[in-house]
């Protein structure tokens, strides 16, 4: 899979989790670093991480129309993908959708790009319909099925996915202060990467931006070692309306070639 796409992929399942764990941090003081005095201020950041947690949590149902830019300052490129996002859990099994529908390129017109991406908590399967191809990635074992953000977590920090402290070992976060912060209709956060980080090889930094009235991720600009920039934008949001199971069954159209199966990878003992 084409690299920008995956890491896109990923920013975009961070985008709808929502954040599930922030607050773990507080509930437990595992050590004096991670517990306040009573009346010690509180971080910005640790309160915005809070804010999060409170209404993500509960999240079962999330769609919305999602735009994908990916900017390569080096070859003077930029790519603008729109389709639509749906992340539903039913029980304890999550499901992924994401189906492209337009492409532009540069200063060329915006044409129509058909391109899915269905993760059912095992396979991660895309479909092009431009070239007529279908490639299922295993992400997991069938009988061992994963949330769609846990695999995300594995390629980009989710914020507040992780404990604060873990978050804070690996990158260096301030709350971005606007002139007319009292004006502003969203939170910022900025990350940047730690030299012995475990991202150092992958993002320079990433910026969040998070809608104070819904409590929820709305972009997020990505900066690779690479110079390359992605940004993600979620925008007309619909939150825990009922998303019917069967948006995310598909089914591989007449004339196209047999799938491509990339197993698995097996971890080293």
């Amino acid at each position: 899979m084409n690299n920008q796409i995956i890491r896109g992929i990923i920013v975009a399942l961070l985008l709808a989790a929502g954040i599930c764990a922030a607050a773990e941090c507080e509930k437990t003081c595992e050590s004096p670093s991670t517990c306040q005095e009573p009346n010690a201020q509180p971080d910005p950041v640790d309160t915005v991480l809070k804010q999060l947690n409170d209404k993500t949590l509960k999240l079962t149902h999330y769609e919305a129309m999602i735009e994908y830019k990916t900017i390569q300052p080096l070859y003077e490129s930029e790519a603008i993908r729109k389709g639509v996002l749906y992340y539903a859990k039913f029980g304890e099994k999550s499901n992924l959708r994401i189906n492209f529908q337009t492409l532009k390129h540069d200063d060329e017109k915006e044409e129509k790009y058909i391109e899915q991406y269905i993760f059912d908590g095992a396979w991660l399967t895309q479909i092009n319909y431009q070239i007529k191809a279908v490639k299922k990635y295993q992400l997991a074992e069938p009988n061992k099925p994963v949330d769609a953000f846990d695999v995300a977590s594995n390629k980009i920090p989710l914020i507040g996915f992780a404990k604060t402290e873990n978050l804070k070992k690996q990158f260096d976060i301030t709350l971005v202060e606007n002139k007319n912060d009292k004006l502003a209709t969203f939170f910022q956060l900025h990350l940047k990467v730690k030299p012995n980080s475990t991202y150092k090889d992958d993002y320079v930094s990433l910026d969040f931006w998070v809608d104070k009235k819904l409590r929820l991720p709305t972009k997020i600009v990505a900066v690779s070692t690479e110079e390359d920039i992605y940004e993600i934008r979620l925008l007309k949001p619909k939150i825990d309306e009922k998303i019917d199971e069967k948006v995310f069954e598909f089914k591989i159209p007449r004339g196209f070639g047999e799938p491509e199966i990339i197993p698995l990878e097996k971890k080293e003992k």
